[in-house]
């Protein structure tokens, strides 16, 4: 039986009452209502943490007047205008494809949070193969952003488009090399392994494995997914100075806003991806702490990871087309081919 069944008659034992197939049913949709909170407020969090890191680099406030403590509620405001706003298409647009794209952008997202583990006993699907099927579904976002850029009928969201699906190929390579690293390290695909394959205290974790090489592929996984979810350096398909805004130039209102719900759903995925693989998941550091719970373990791992993607945002240049594919191409990736093989050959001996 899966984690989340379980887990699901344990909070509600009147499930055990129900037919099997209803009780699955009424958990899952919970599950999925859940999830949905969670992103829509972790949108909303996120945003308001951007804009204090944004201004105390620029020695900023950010938003202090809206709300209570530190203009909380500035971001709650934002989103209701955006809300309200008119919800347009341009008049030469492919309306069927131009509709769909953030309808499927926002569905593979929501998609890739089924086999992200919140503790040991909180996963929507515990699949044998986890990591694989994140690392497939959030493939789809290329397709949306694709299909968004061409049906708008706008060139600079064609070009958009074009750099993003470029860049997100390219780099899922070193990306997947990196995560590769771990599994041979940890011996599989399940993400619940990786995690208790890490038990014990932080210098058990995969990123202080094997000599340091395992924080070398951390590193590299991690520069890597600032590309695929177009986050600064790697920003070029929605490069403001030189594409208006990028692949979502023409998006307005609701469809604009999954645009923007996904972005931020997305860095938040990418940062559980290297909390579970490289940094013990819902785990504690050292055994003593282990009165504070697995799922807010995880939180603060992968909540610090994204407010790094921030500050990065605010402290480096964009590269240029040319620099990005270097990057990848000529960097990220053989470096990951020499970590991977090196602790393949370290495992063997």
């Amino acid at each position: 039986m899966e984690p989340i069944v379980k887990f699901g008659y344990s909070l509600l034992p009147f499930l055990k009452d129900f037919p099997e197939w209803l009780a699955v049913l009424i958990i899952a949709s919970i599950s999925g209502a859940l999830l949905l909170g969670f992103i829509a407020v972790f949108a909303l969090f996120a945003i308001w943490l951007e804009r204090k890191i944004s201004a105390h680099t620029q020695d900023r406030l950010g938003p202090m007047e809206v709300g209570g403590w530190h203009g909380w509620a500035q971001t709650i405001a934002d989103a209701l205008k955006l809300l309200g706003k008119e919800d347009f298409a341009p008049e030469k647009a492919d309306k069927l494809l131009f509709t769909f794209a953030p309808i499927l952008m926002f569905a593979a997202t929501v998609a890739a949070f089924v086999a992200i583990p919140w503790s040991a006993d909180f996963i929507p699907a515990d699949l044998n193969i986890g990591l694989l099927y994140i690392l497939a579904i959030s493939s789809l976002i290329v397709v949306a952003i694709l299909m968004g850029g061409w049906a708008s009928n706008n060139k600079w969201s064609l070009y958009g488009a074009m750099r993003s699906a470029a860049q997100i190929i390219s780099y899922e390579i070193p990306v997947a090399l990196s995560l590769i690293t771990a599994v041979l390290i940890a011996g599989s695909l399940n993400m619940n392994d990786l995690v208790r394959y890490q038990e014990g205290s932080i210098f058990n974790w995969i990123f202080m494995r094997y000599y340091g090489f395992g924080f070398i592929a951390f590193i590299l996984y991690f520069v890597a997914s600032l590309a695929e979810v177009n986050r600064t350096p790697f920003d070029l398909p929605e490069a403001e100075s030189e594409l208006v805004g990028g692949f979502h130039t023409e998006y307005s209102g609701m469809r604009f806003a999954m645009f923007f719900l996904a972005e931020f759903a997305n860095m938040f995925i990418v940062a559980a991806i290297a909390a579970t693989v490289f940094l013990g998941g819902w785990l504690p550091p050292f055994s003593f702490l282990d009165f504070i719970p697995g799922p807010i373990w995880f939180l603060l791992k992968a909540t610090f990871l994204v407010s790094i993607q921030m500050w990065l945002r605010w402290t480096l240049p964009r590269l240029r087309v040319d620099q990005l594919m270097y990057t990848c191409w000529k960097v990220l990736t053989p470096f990951s081919f020499a970590v991977l093989m090196i602790v393949a050959v370290l495992i063997l001996i």
